[in-house]
């Protein structure tokens, strides 16, 4: 149809442009001819460099084009990502090394006790993910980023929350969880000013609530040279995605000791979180430095908006119930030589099967890309057989028809030789056809046969008799040798 506008396009033109007479467009030399030809060479060619640029760079070398960089540097959603468990390395002569094996334990037990494990790493590696706590439905696991800025020895902190995989063991889906599909905006920040020297600014997750909706965390502040000056507590809401600063009952325990002639404020104190309570409120306890030994401040609830402070009991001896939430691994111990042997085995053996069927695959990737390239190239010069017909047939009616005639004369030809192609692809559906159904009764065929051979295994009457015909005749024949 593309070809027959074409055609009536020029046609048109040439009408309108040299009057009522048509006149012949090809003259002595058929460029049109050598046109198709032309086009056709080239996208010969080009098939033939799609076919050995997708062999060639079936393992991704790098050289691409334009278009081919931009498709792979489209976004991916991190949340279909998948991550494997981390394995330790064995070398090839395998030596033995202690794998070990984890367990789920609550995260806040003993309450408020956990903190930050950093050391010298912080120093070399500029950056540290410390410790996270998974939350008690198991969906998400929030963690600390530590920074440190070498110019001015400082620190800084954000908390991040990473979303587990759903349809796996809850052991796996810690083990699998992986930064890469964090939320990239953190849920709590510390100041990130690196004009205090020394300044030292972290994040510590203390527990989640017990529906998951909240996690409580705390904010230590103060000098790598002198220690920590204060503690300040903070709760993030899931739902409303807004962090809540509960440092309100710090004033709370100013503001009450102040009254008993206390002023907490020239003097060094602080506060430690504990987690949560039964009913979502936060619970901490407060401690004066004053001397060698601490002295107790009392132990003070405040709710998880950081509205209503209260405080609970000055006895040093209460012992305030925490509920604990959220989880955590710890290694359990480590697998036995001969688990971890046999285990090296059955890798070595996964491997070679691996290799093989990958083997297997790129040949079979090899064998596809040339096939499409022979499909391709044959519909390429089915269409090229065609245009090529098309234009010479176009010729022989130039010379013997001019103006509106060639238009219908070129017309009925297109419909008549539509009418061939479609007969023409009807006889090779139909051999095609045929060949089907014959393939169909020679499976039939032997599909009856191994049927029948079966069923005389299974009921071996006919064979049964034939034999005992013939022992029959063989006892005759005894019988008459005995005679004898």
């Amino acid at each position: 149809m593309k070809k027959l506008l074409s055609t009536l396009l020029v046609l048109s033109i040439g009408t309108v442009s040299y009057g009522a007479k048509f006149s012949n467009p090809f003259g002595k030399k058929d460029f049109k001819s050598q046109e198709i030809k032309y086009q056709y060479q080239v996208q010969k060619e080009d098939l033939q460099y799609n076919r050995d640029h997708r062999l060639i760079n079936r393992k991704p070398t790098g050289y691409m084009t334009v278009e081919e960089y931009e498709k792979a540097s489209e976004y991916k959603d991190k949340a279909k990502l998948e991550f494997d468990i981390p394995k330790i390395e064995t070398p090839s002569d395998f030596k033995y090394i202690p794998k070990p094996t984890y367990k789920i334990v609550k995260y806040n037990d003993p309450p408020g006790k956990t903190e930050l494990a950093l050391g010298r790493r912080l120093f070399l590696k500029r950056q540290i993910n410390a410790q996270g706590v998974v939350s008690p439905d198991f969906t998400k696991l929030v963690y600390p980023a530590i920074y440190y800025y070498n110019d001015s020895g400082s620190t800084a902190a954000d908390m991040f929350v990473i979303p587990l995989d759903e349809g796996d063991t809850n052991l796996a889906k810690i083990q699998k969880a992986n930064v890469a599909k964090r939320d990239p905006n953190p849920i709590l920040s510390t100041e990130k000013a690196i004009d205090n020297y020394a300044a030292f600014r972290s994040l510590t997750p203390i527990d989640f609530s017990s529906d998951g909706s909240k996690v409580l965390a705390k904010e230590k502040l103060g000098s790598s040279e002198d220690g920590i000056w204060e503690t300040r507590i903070y709760t993030y809401d899931f739902n409303n995605k807004t962090s809540y600063d509960l440092n309100s009952v710090r004033e709370a325990v100013i503001y009450y000791w102040k009254n008993k002639g206390l002023h907490l404020i020239a003097k060094r104190w602080d506060i430690y979180p504990l987690g949560f309570d039964a009913s979502n409120n936060v619970i901490v306890q407060a401690y004066g430095y004053t001397g060698e030994t601490p002295v107790y401040l009392g132990c003070w609830s405040v709710d998880s908006f950081g509205n209503t402070s209260r405080l609970i009991s000055l006895n040093n001896s209460y012992k305030p119930v925490i509920s604990a939430n959220g989880y955590k691994l710890v290694q359990d111990g480590v697998e036995t030589y001969q688990s971890v042997q046999l285990q090296d085995k059955l890798d070595k053996i996964q491997d070679k099967i691996v290799a093989k069927q990958k083997k297997a695959q790129e040949k079979e990737e090899v064998k596809q890309i040339k096939e499409d390239y022979k499909y391709q190239l044959k519909e390429l010069h089915a269409e090229f057989k065609d245009e090529y017909r098309d234009n010479k047939k176009l010729q022989t009616f130039v010379g013997s028809t001019e103006g509106t005639d060639l238009e219908e004369a070129y017309k009925n030809y297109q419909q008549l030789q539509l009418q061939k192609d479609i007969q023409k692809t009807q006889k090779q559906i139909d051999k095609t056809q045929n060949k089907i159904d014959k393939l169909d009764e020679k499976i039939q065929k032997v599909t009856d046969s191994t049927q029948n051979i079966i069923d005389n295994t299974i009921n071996p009457q006919s064979g049964s008799s034939a034999e005992s015909g013939n022992a029959t005749d063989s006892d005759d024949d005894y019988d008459s040798f005995e005679e004898e």
